[in-house]
């Protein structure tokens, strides 16, 4: 008998999303894409976010720019290329092509550090309600990574968001605060936080801004 083949499309991945479940490929050359529902769930507690003064000297005053949204495409490709330790991705072209529709259908969004007008590095993830899913994130300067997190952080808690959704915990996210809970218990955080009318400030006002920095520092302390 053979398996039932279903369309993977943009509103497919909506609505999994909503009940805890994200794709991934197997690879970066392989078709397949399997469906995740960890048994722990990593997630960020915006309020709880650590902001090493060290770090917020660069944000505020280092070498990189930050944008969102101004370049999806290569965020996603950035996160997608090999890197050492990481030869391989679980981002192939699918994920690449399905992401790219949810950003041009206002879901899903980027986060880019520049330097000099290069993209060094980034992040991108999904919205949902007051819910941001974080998918990956790449650095090709030291800590430009750390930038993009850092802004996107902000504009979360700017936002009114509720949850930052991490898949897994890494150590990279551990240093920050990330920690991981139970399925059922992500769940119940799920469930309220996408149904809350939030709105994704991609160019809030700088004072703001800077503002937010200084309490997420000091909330660290």
């Amino acid at each position: 008998m053979s398996r039932r083949t279903i369309e993977v499309t943009p509103e497919l991945m909506l609505l999994a999303y909503r009940i805890g479940q994200f794709p991934m490929a197997v690879s970066r050359t392989s078709t397949e894409l399997r469906w995740l529902d960890p048994r722990l769930r990593g997630h960020l507690p915006l309020d709880g976010f650590h902001l090493p003064r060290r770090l917020l000297r660069t944000v505020i005053s280092g070498p990189y720019t930050v944008t969102v949204d101004h370049d999806f495409p290569a965020t996603i490709a950035g996160c997608a290329a090999p890197a050492p330790g990481r030869e391989d991705t679980w981002i192939n072209p699918t994920i690449e092509r399905l992401f790219t529709e949810l950003h041009h259908q206002g879901h899903a969004h980027s986060v880019e550090t520049r330097q000099d007008g290069a993209l060094v590095g980034g992040l991108y993830g999904v919205v949902i309600g007051g819910v941001f899913f974080g998918e990956s994130m790449f650095s090709m300067a030291r800590d430009a990574s750390k930038v993009a997190l850092v802004h996107l952080v902000a504009r979360l808690r700017l936002g009114g968001f509720r949850l930052l959704d991490t898949q897994f915990v890494t150590r990279h996210l551990s240093q920050f605060g990330a920690i991981e809970v139970p399925r059922m218990d992500y769940k119940l955080l799920l469930a309220e936080a996408v149904e809350m009318a939030t709105h994704f400030p991609a160019d809030p006002d700088p004072g703001l801004l800077a503002a937010e920095f200084t309490r997420m520092a000091k909330a660290a302390t």
